[in-house]
């Protein structure tokens, strides 16, 4: 299966009966990212995590009462 980079358009082939084909031809919303940019966003964001300004934001989901 050919994939394109959604940052650096590099197209690279994968397996085509990988997990992460099955994903991308099963669910649309999900984009493919080659490994040299998703390794650059990961040390860009450690580094603005050990600054201490970093903020991850979740939801904050109230217990329901009748969920077990």
């Amino acid at each position: 299966m050919r994939v394109k980079c959604v940052l650096c358009d590099v197209i690279e082939n994968i397996n085509d009966y990988s997990p992460l084909a099955k994903k991308l031809r099963n669910r649309p919303i999900h984009t493919y990212m080659c490994q040299t940019c998703y390794d650059r966003i990961e040390t860009r964001t450690n580094e603005r995590k050990e600054t201490g300004s970093f903020r991850q934001y979740s939801d904050d989901k109230e217990k329901d009462e009748w969920v077990f």
